[in-house]
């Protein structure tokens, strides 16, 4: 079974930008869907980005234009930038990765595979 990592979490200024970074313990290239998720107490955990094994993303409504994913099979990792950070921003940031998607259904992929979850506090 993959074990994702997660890093680059942290208190952060609103306005300011967070770079988490998910490193797997195997190659990404097994999976058809990697994809970060978040949560906050109290709520469901929701998809924030997802990319696909041919580099297909897909963000969440809430991220749109703040958020950035990418992929790099060579080093095993998954990188979510997000910008201009608003205090709802504020969730445990969770690493994902589905082998059983396919196609289109990977951009909206639940996730299989999870990681610890990262912290971001967004917060002046």
């Amino acid at each position: 079974q993959v074990q994702l990592v997660e890093s680059g979490g942290g208190l952060v200024r609103p306005g300011g930008t967070v770079k988490l970074s998910c490193t797997a313990s195997e190659s990404i290239d097994r999976y058809n869907g990697m994809a970060w998720f978040r949560q906050v107490p109290g709520k469901e955990r929701e998809l924030v980005a997802a990319i696909t094994r041919g580099g297909g993303m897909n963000y969440a409504d809430i991220v749109v234009g703040r958020a950035t994913i990418t992929r790099d099979a060579a080093k095993n990792t998954v990188d979510l930038q997000l910008v201009r950070l608003k205090v709802e921003d504020t969730a445990v940031y969770y690493c994902a990765a589905d082998n059983t998607c396919s196609g289109y259904g990977c951009y909206s992929t639940r996730g299989k595979y999870w990681g610890q979850g990262i912290q971001v506090t967004v917060s002046s």
